[in-house]
């Protein structure tokens, strides 16, 4: 544990680079720790402990932290860990995850804007771990010569009616046997008038034969009718 001021800063218990951040009423805030001090990605808090920079991570602009508050149980994402990340989008999320990889790893972050991809680059030259795709991630095959061999994680969140081919797509082009997927399903893109859950039973059944579904956590709390899917890749 390590105490400054009125912030108390420990690590998670399970999740390597992931960390915890406590106010002086025991609230509790997730963080990571900035890969880049002094550079912030959007206008996310950072506190200084013992000269290293925590950056908050909010669960509210972010579902793979709301995954993480909502309590998944194995988070593949880790120090070293090669991620396909579809749907970067600015780059906030993915500025989280190049925090926890670490500079032993490394993420190529897929975006079809070209206005989005502006932002994502300036982001990316400011985190070496950080590549940059303009590309479709409906068609894998145009970019996967540019990922170098097979990655840990194949991370989505795009908004398409083709969710689960995206990612199975995208698991057989360029994810390791074994490797994981993780999945924000938008149900709103898919169909904007079904039953959500009906919704989320049938993307989980279109992945089945490739994919073990080892969880599936609800974070509308966080994110209006989305479910988060980590899968386990069959290969």
């Amino acid at each position: 544990m390590i105490l400054l001021a009125n912030f108390r800063v420990e690590q998670d218990k399970k999740f390597a680079g992931i960390y915890w951040a406590f106010d002086p009423s025991g609230k509790r805030f997730l963080a990571t720790k900035n890969l880049v001090k002094g550079f912030r990605v959007s206008d996310e808090r950072v506190i200084t402990v013992a000269g290293e920079e925590y950056r908050f991570w909010e669960p509210s602009r972010s579902k793979l932290a709301a995954a993480i508050v909502k309590g998944i149980r194995n988070l593949p994402i880790k120090p070293g860990s090669s991620v396909l990340y579809l749907g970067a989008a600015n780059g906030i999320t993915s500025s989280f995850v190049s925090d926890v990889i670490g500079k032993k790893g490394v993420l190529y972050g897929v975006e079809i804007s070209a206005s989005a991809m502006e932002d994502f680059i300036f982001v990316c030259q400011k985190r070496e771990n950080m590549l940059p795709i303009l590309a479709d991630a409906r068609a894998p095959e145009n970019y996967s010569d540019m990922v170098e061999g097979k990655v840990d994680v194949v991370f989505e969140d795009v908004a398409d009616k083709e969710q689960a081919n995206v990612m199975i797509r995208n698991a057989r082009a360029c994810l390791k046997k074994g490797g994981y997927g993780m999945l924000a399903i938008k149900a709103r893109c898919i169909d904007s008038a079904a039953d959500p859950k009906k919704i989320f039973a049938q993307v989980e059944k279109e992945l089945a034969d490739d994919f073990e579904i080892e969880e599936n956590l609800d974070i509308d709390q966080f994110e209006k009718d989305h479910e988060f899917l980590l899968l386990k890749f069959k290969g």
